[in-house]
């Protein structure tokens, strides 16, 4: 036999596929990565529910600052405002007394989400324009928008 021959023999009967530490070590990686991207999913999850509070209280701004300007005084409730309280998916309420608009989440919010509040108060200035303060009530902050972050009491 040649030189080689021997030489391809010895390849042919090289190890072929992955050896049992190449895949526990994908294993160890893939687990590492889901153990990162799910919490930041799921934060993203509550955060897309919660905008939906925002959008359902947009009529009821509307409204309050068209109250506003025509009797110069804040609407003490939503029958004021010929308005009911709207509801959504993950909204269970929204409420308006005298400026200030809770909106309770429920329904099929995440449940690190449901029962909790975001608020919305206006804020007349010297004009009689209405300016929006928005932020948690009884929600945690991370689960709100970045346009809803004041501290509103």
């Amino acid at each position: 036999m040649t030189k080689i021959t021997k030489l391809n023999l010895a390849k042919t009967g090289a190890q072929k596929g992955f050896t049992l530490i190449e895949l526990m070590i994908t294993v160890a990686i893939v687990g590492i990565l889901a153990a990162v991207a799910l919490p930041a999913y799921q934060d993203y999850t509550i955060r897309a529910q919660a905008s939906e509070g925002l959008q359902l209280a947009g009529g009821i701004q509307t409204a309050f600052a068209e109250n506003y300007a025509q009797t110069g005084t804040p609407a003490p409730d939503l029958t004021t405002l010929n308005l009911t309280s709207p509801t959504g998916k993950y909204v269970s309420g929204i409420d308006q007394a005298a400026g200030l608009i809770t909106i309770t989440y429920g329904n099929a919010a995440n449940k690190n989400l449901a029962g909790t509040t975001a608020l919305l108060k206006a804020n007349p200035d010297a004009n009689g324009n209405i300016q929006w303060a928005c932020g948690p009530g009884t929600a945690a902050k991370k689960y709100l928008p970045s346009s809803c972050q004041d501290t509103v009491s």
